[in-house]
């Protein structure tokens, strides 16, 4: 399986629109981060979880050019705004497009999108296949590829992280229950969200991301969902332990 972290940064991306502060002005190019994507190519299948407001910035630059499926961990929109450039895919590959969500979620991009859902559609909309997911324990299906969902919270708000093989990917989370850490553990590689260095009402913290990565001691880990707040990539990352990174855009590893 190959791992692209299409984005890492957090709601409003890095650098923030307005702000001076070291990590929004860094020239270095892992303190770029477009909001929170990662693709995976895995048994012949091409799949990203989550497209949000700069899909079509990440996927041009990867240059994917098939997509099989969508899954969405949650409704918000840094993670769901840039369904409507899966047209492309549509055109290219002459099918609708799969997407995998709660039916939660897929009923507020019913709302989001209706346009995409209308009865009478206007020519060239997207087209999708809407694929529910209805269980937080139980293993489904994406295009033949065995995927384990991990619920998580969001503050209060039921999230889903994914599990697929040796590969976990959690974002935007600030608590994981002793049952789904069980589904983490043994994974060679975990992603997990780490918004700042102080405590957030619907984050996990720096400290707290790497709390629960010593105890799972996955082989690697990485983290995600990064905000200015943390500080400039190179610095933070060499506070951490050897086995926990920083993500960044653009990133590739490969999990056996």
């Amino acid at each position: 399986m190959q791992i692209t972290f299409l984005g890492t940064g957090t709601s409003q991306g890095v650098p923030m629109i307005g702000c001076q502060c070291p990590v929004c002005r860094s020239v270095d190019y892992r303190d770029k981060r477009l909001r929170v994507s990662v693709h995976m190519q895995v048994q012949g299948k091409s799949l990203i979880i989550d497209s949000g407001p700069d899909f079509r910035q990440q996927v041009l630059r990867e240059r994917i050019d098939h997509l099989d499926a969508l899954i969405f961990t949650h409704e918000h929109k840094d993670h769901t705004a840039g369904l409507d450039d899966i047209r492309a895919y549509n055109f290219r590959q002459r099918q609708d497009m799969p997407v995998h969500a709660e039916p939660r979620v897929l009923d507020q991009l019913r709302r989001e999108y209706a346009y995409i859902f209308a009865e009478q559609k206007y020519p060239g909309v997207p087209k999708v296949q809407t694929m529910p997911i209805l269980s937080d324990t139980d293993v489904f299906l994406v295009e033949g590829v065995a995927v384990q969902p991990i619920r998580a919270l969001h503050y209060k708000l039921p999230v889903l992280g994914f599990r697929i093989g040796n590969f976990t990917y959690i974002t935007d989370a600030n608590y994981l229950s002793p049952e789904s850490l069980e589904l983490v553990r043994g994974s060679e590689i975990v992603v997990l969200n780490a918004l700042r260095h102080e405590q957030h009402i619907s984050h996990f913290s720096l400290q707290e991301a790497v709390d629960i990565l010593t105890d799972l001691a996955p082989r690697r880990a990485y983290l995600t969902h990064i905000g200015h707040q943390l500080g400039r990539h190179r610095e933070v990352e060499a506070t951490l332990p050897d086995f926990v990174r920083l993500a960044y855009d653009g990133l590739r590893v490969t999990v056996a």
